[in-house]
């Protein structure tokens, strides 16, 4: 009897390592799935979808930098004012408001200042901060993701496919990054942020990412093999970035998962942080070059 309940006990670590990785597979899968549809469906889905993903992500946010001692001014208020960014952006980029339109967001910062005023509370000017903080560091990425295929944008027409390959170049590069990384890691990448992360790892995951973009110049032809190959390194290397800050956040309020609605994932800070900063630097890179 003492040998079965050994056995089953040391082969519980397996099992539980086994269902972790089913149950983080069918998450990703259900998010993939609702995330390329409202994309495939159009612009106006996509952008009420991560309008969703905007709020919850936000909360995370200063459900997070409330532990510590310096907490945001009221979470509604950055929420409010992070969700009205979004918006007016959505607006714009769908073309239902012209672009003048984006002068208002200057009224967002403009209103959390004054509301800190009425708030009468210690240390404003911290509150303040970590209160935009999250709007620059969440809304403002989520905000650039609609002008992704904008025709007003990108001249030619609409572009979903800049969208879509972003996602997948992102998705592939975070898979085999933790794929190769558990199998052949040996390489401390970032130890003193992320411990689990390996040179391994991290090339194993450039080198997949830059296959899908390969990938992608064959089937969207409409761009040529150079632009897809950068933004697929764009998205790599900042999806790293993201992923080592957002590490680097929660290290420093001592926490392991920004939340819990998504099983296996965390949260949606944790399912997008790599998001929050490559976005951008690809947003900047098609500005640019295309």
């Amino acid at each position: 009897m003492k040998r079965i309940l050994k056995k089953h006990k040391n082969s519980s670590p397996s099992t539980t390592k086994v269902n972790n990785l089913l149950i983080r597979s069918l998450t990703g899968f259900f998010f993939i799935v609702v995330v390329i549809g409202s994309i495939l469906i159009g612009r106006p889905a996509f952008s009420v979808v991560f309008f969703v993903f905007n709020i919850f992500t936000l909360h995370e946010y200063y459900k997070l930098v409330r532990i510590n001692t310096v907490t945001a001014n009221k979470p509604f208020i950055g929420i409010a004012g992070g969700s009205v960014l979004y918006v007016i952006a959505c607006l714009v980029s769908n073309e239902l408001i012209g672009k003048e339109w984006l002068l208002l967001t200057l009224l967002v910062p403009i209103i959390i200042i004054v509301a800190e005023i009425f708030l009468d509370r210690n240390k404003p000017e911290s509150n303040i901060a970590l209160t935009l903080s999250g709007i620059f560091y969440v809304s403002i990425p989520f905000s650039v993701l609609p002008f992704f295929y904008n025709p007003a944008f990108i001249p030619g027409g609409s572009h979903p496919n800049i969208l879509l390959g972003f996602f997948l170049i992102l998705w592939t590069y975070d898979t085999f990054a933790y794929l190769v990384g558990m199998s052949l890691g040996k390489h401390k990448f970032f130890q003193r942020i992320s411990p689990n992360k390996t040179w391994e790892g991290t090339i194993g995951g450039f080198v997949f990412a830059m296959a899908v973009s390969w990938a992608l110049s064959l089937f969207f032809v409409e761009y040529n093999l150079f632009n897809w190959l950068s933004i697929g390194f764009i998205t790599a290397l900042f999806g790293t970035f993201g992923d080592l800050a957002e590490s680097m956040l929660k290290r420093s309020l001592n926490v392991k998962d920004s939340g819990k609605m998504l099983p296996g994932h965390g949260g949606f800070l944790d399912r997008f942080d790599a998001v929050l900063l490559a976005a951008p630097a690809v947003f900047i890179f098609l500005v640019i070059a295309i």
